[in-house]
């Protein structure tokens, strides 16, 4: 039997939360407050939380500085390209691991994941003369590249957690009927999986959109993302906050847009799982 949870017990668990939940998310909080502030009171001592003169200055000059919506077009392709491309990868590599595991797979998944152990710049080198060699210096297609091969591990890892969990026999009926390898995994694999592939491509896209280290070495402007876009206020002559605010503030909308969604959908999934 389970314990009652009293009203006070229930009080104290949500206050809780919302202390964590409003802690995590003040960073966030603060950028999009000193976005509609001058850069005099950016740098106000004390702080100035709310009592300000709100203005859309920095988003004017930013937006008349930076062609934003190609740096928004480079992150959504990179993002969501390397987003792709790992799943196509990434789905039978984890069904082979899943289902017709080896002595060595085991092994394989740990020296996957000890790859993410290993410091970026000790390959930036190598791979910095690899794609100067095949043209893909500041490219969009370079760009895809790199963000699935760092991301590969963390995709193969969580789509072979969630494939575990699928019962084997199900698959088993279906080679008995007659269904092919391909069939098996497009028509009888993925829509099973489908929770655990979405929560996958929705982590891997904004560990992509945020990727900032590649983003900056391996472009300089046609294949330049919101990361780049974000640097770029970053001068010799200081830091402008109010503007680098307002940079941040519209480089992570999308992603916030995209998070608040995702949640809208989920909420939508689980009701109408419980109704059904």
């Amino acid at each position: 039997m389970s314990r009652a949870v009293t009203p006070r017990r229930k009080l104290i668990n949500t206050t809780i939360a919302w202390a964590i939940g409003l802690l995590i998310f003040f960073p966030i909080l603060w950028t999009i407050l000193t976005s509609f502030k001058t850069e005099g009171q950016a740098i106000a001592s004390p702080p100035i939380f709310l009592n300000f003169d709100w203005t859309l200055e920095n988003y004017a000059v930013v937006m008349e500085r930076s062609n934003y919506m190609r740096f928004l077009w480079n992150s959504i392709i990179i993002a969501g390209g390397s987003t792709i491309l790992g799943l196509i990868i990434a789905v039978p590599a984890a069904w082979s691991m899943a289902f017709v595991p080896s002595k060595r797979t085991k092994d394989i998944l740990l020296w996957m994941l000890s790859t993410k152990m290993l410091p970026a710049v000790g390959v930036l080198y190598p791979i910095y003369l690899l794609f100067i060699e095949l043209g893909l210096l500041d490219s969009r297609t370079g760009l895809v590249i790199v963000m699935m091969l760092i991301n590969l591990p963390i995709i193969v890892w969580m789509l072979y957690t969630y494939f575990r969990e699928i019962p084997g026999e199900i698959l088993e009926a279906a080679r008995m009927d007659g269904a092919a390898l391909r069939q098996e995994v497009l028509y009888i694999l993925t829509p099973m999986a489908i929770p655990g592939i979405a929560s996958t491509m929705l982590l891997n896209f904004i560990l992509a959109w945020n990727e900032a280290f590649w983003t900056l070495n391996l472009t300089a402007a046609k294949a330049a993302p919101l990361t780049a876009f974000i640097a770029s206020y970053s001068s010799p002559e200081g830091l402008f906050y109010a503007k680098l605010s307002a940079a941040s503030t519209m480089a992570i909308a999308p992603i916030l847009i995209l998070g608040w969604f995702s949640q809208k959908q989920l909420v939508r999934g689980l009701t109408f799982g419980a109704v059904k």
